[in-house]
């Protein structure tokens, strides 16, 4: 988001050089920036070269990334990306944060109270402390791997706090994933012509939709005997 916000306000001037650079190289024409533009059909603008190519289409892209940044990315998930990051091992944990990682907690209320917040505090400074010191806690580039090695030290057990967040931390974009996909099967299954669909046969339905992979593991014989057992039918299935 700052990035691009950048390249908004400083973006233009920095790379107008290289491209005049680049087009004097092989010798293309270029245009006086102070020149009123000339559109479509030879009409003379009231606006500059640069105004048209810095305002009305540098900045107007750039304010089309920002706003479908903005639209895909919450202030919430951002933040929520941030605490997570706070717990990187990366480069001798060059991003841990014990502020950030406490309000990633707080966030889990049914799993961290008030006490385990106290607790929290303090297993995060002594576990940064005999990490940093530790080399084999310092050549790790993401979560996961640092997950598994507090399991074969047994540092899962001396911080449990800690290893809780971390699984915490580690199941929530999958988590986040899942919500998604449902929320895009549901508008794909919900349509106009069924907007009087049933939660339990749109919850069935979009049960079979998302779990695809499981489904595909059931027999045919063992799914119709099951059916054949809820209600006494006439027939055989």
């Amino acid at each position: 988001m700052d990035v691009l916000q950048s390249l908004r306000d400083m973006g233009f001037a920095s790379i107008l050089p290289k491209i005049s650079s680049f087009f004097q190289t092989h010798n293309i024409a270029t245009l006086e920036m102070e020149d009123f533009y000339v559109g479509a059909r030879n009409r003379t603008a009231t606006s500059t070269n640069r105004f048209h190519f810095e305002v009305e289409i540098f900045n107007t892209v750039v304010d089309m990334q920002l706003i479908e940044y903005q639209d895909r990315f919450s202030e919430t998930s951002t933040n929520l990306l941030e605490y997570m990051g706070a717990l990187s091992p990366c480069d001798s944990f060059a991003q841990f944060d014990k502020s950030k990682l406490l309000k990633l907690a707080k966030l889990y209320k049914y799993d961290f109270d008030d006490s385990d917040l106290i607790n929290l505090e303090g297993q995060l400074e002594i576990f940064y402390h005999s990490c940093i010191k530790d080399e084999c806690f310092t050549t790790f580039k993401g979560i996961s791997e640092l997950s598994r090695l507090m399991v074969s030290t047994g540092k899962h057990q001396s911080y449990p706090l800690v290893y809780k967040l971390l699984k915490l931390a580690l199941i929530l974009p999958v988590a986040t994933a899942s919500v998604e996909r449902c929320f895009s099967k549901m508008k794909l299954l919900k349509t106009d012509l069924r907007n009087k669909i049933r939660d339990d046969f749109l919850n069935d339905a979009l049960l079979c939709n998302v779990e695809t992979e499981a489904l595909v593991k059931v027999e045919n014989e063992k799914l119709m005997e099951r059916f054949q057992k809820m209600y006494a039918r006439r027939g055989q299935i």
